[in-house]
């Protein structure tokens, strides 16, 4: 056991042992680009220059693989005076078709600040004349503010030759993306116009997250909603910086959680990727599995050791990769693996075959994955995987206790679990055939 445990914490304290040379890379990159926004807010001060950046410097580290960092600019405006409207099909011009959730937000009167923007950056009208914030013009704005602070910074010699390339804004996007050099690395940045305002904190009702959460941490992480474009016409909410908030609140928790996170996603880029540049798993997802690990395990106990922990983390992914299914944390009706899906089987035979022989690939390398090209999916296992999802109780700590189970790394002493998850295996018994 002490053998074992010791490979983990290993390849744990390589990951580990990089963090410190990757925030000193974000920070120097940041430089530059807080230096660019400066320069986009003092030809326009309505775009705002967010210095309080620690969540973004939080999850860079957090992330071991290449990630675009994100980076909110917000609007100087009144975000409680404007009017949300849902967006709906045929409400949009040249046949645009709305996303879920997406929004209008409507100036309600000619009224201070918001005119000021409705007058420079423009409006849409709508039905009954309605006068709207029209991303995809906030967004040319910013751009061509961006652009200029580019020219302004390297006329007076304040970027050198190779700190940032601007190619990506030739692009049709809906964020800014820059190319910024920090130290010897370069990063990604997707910048992002965003409007806030003051919402009603979220509730999780008949859920056990506002027990497992430290006290006021989910208040706090929504007390906030937070605009940003999700097409030329219409908003959508982002769930960005609530995640990362709800992320650092979990890092107050007893337990190798973070550490967890870390190393699934060190396996997520160095063996998970799929290959030809198919989409793949991303870092946010497995912020979402973590997110809701610590929901359905919620005793320290589960969080006692580094392997144990990541294991909570893999049954609930391997259960979305099996049915296809990774719920938002914060929107549960919401389906991340929705839409443009990576090769979900492909992945699943991966993730599988790292539970069940881990130490084949905790070490680092820098070829081509490990192959699992040999290995054969358990059925018992994956028959329990592909139990029904509208049925509650297998999205339940019960449920995951009994794939723990299946992978011996179920040592929980609570004898109320052990109750649970008999009850809940003989009810599976008679609903799931044999597996021969």
């Amino acid at each position: 056991m002490a053998a074992r445990a010791s490979h983990w914490q290993s390849y744990l304290g390589a990951i580990v042992s990089r963090e410190r040379q990757r925030l000193e890379h974000f920070q120097q990159a940041e430089d530059i680009l807080l230096t660019l926004l400066e320069g986009v807010h003092a030809r326009e001060p309505r775009f705002l220059v967010d210095y309080a950046r620690n969540l973004e410097a939080f999850e860079f580290a957090l992330c071991t693989s290449e990630d675009a960092v994100t980076m909110e600019v917000p609007l100087r405006i009144d975000g409680n005076a404007l009017r949300v409207l849902a967006c709906q099909p045929g409400d949009t011009p040249d046949g645009h078709r709305p996303g879920l959730g997406t929004c209008y937000l409507e100036v309600p009167s000619p009224e201070t600040a918001l005119e000021d923007w409705t007058s420079t950056v423009g409006v849409t009208e709508r039905e009954g004349g309605a006068r709207c914030l029209v991303p995809g013009k906030v967004l040319q704005h910013l751009k061509e503010l961006l652009v200029s602070a580019i020219v302004c910074c390297q006329r007076r010699f304040l970027l050198q030759p190779g700190d940032l390339s601007a190619e990506n804004l030739q692009e049709d996007a809906l964020e800014l993306s820059l190319l910024i050099r920090g130290g010897w690395k370069t990063i990604r940045f997707d910048i992002i116009p965003v409007v806030r305002s003051q919402q009603e904190p979220l509730w999780l009702k008949g859920r056990q997250s506002n027990g497992v959460f430290p006290e006021g941490s989910l208040w706090k992480a929504t007390e906030e909603a937070h605009f940003v474009p999700a097409s030329p016409h219409c908003w959508r909410s982002s769930t960005h910086l609530p995640v990362l908030k709800l992320l650092r609140a979990v890092d107050t928790l007893k337990g190798p959680r973070l550490d967890s996170l870390r190393l699934l996603d060190q396996l997520r880029s160095q063996d998970w990727q799929e290959e030809g540049g198919k989409r793949s798993l991303t870092f946010n997802h497995l912020k979402m599995v973590l997110l809701w690990s610590t929901e359905l395990f919620p005793s320290p106990e589960d969080w006692q050791d580094l392997e144990g922990s990541v294991y909570r983390l893999l049954v609930i992914l391997l259960r979305c990769l099996a049915t296809q299914r990774l719920p938002h944390f914060l929107h549960p009706e919401e389906n991340l693996f929705q839409g443009e899906a990576p090769d979900l089987a492909s992945l699943y035979h991966k993730v599988e075959s790292f539970a069940r022989d881990p130490r084949r690939f905790l070490c680092f390398h820098f070829g081509p994955p490990a192959r699992t090209d040999s290995w054969q999916a358990d059925p018992s296992t994956r028959a329990l995987l592909h139990v029904p999802t509208k049925d509650r109780s297998y999205w339940d700590t019960s449920y995951f206790d009994i794939l723990l189970s299946q992978f011996q790394v179920y040592r929980i002493q609570d004898s109320a679990r052990h109750s649970a998850m008999s009850q809940l295996l003989s009810k599976i018994r008679q609903e799931i055939p044999p597996q021969s």
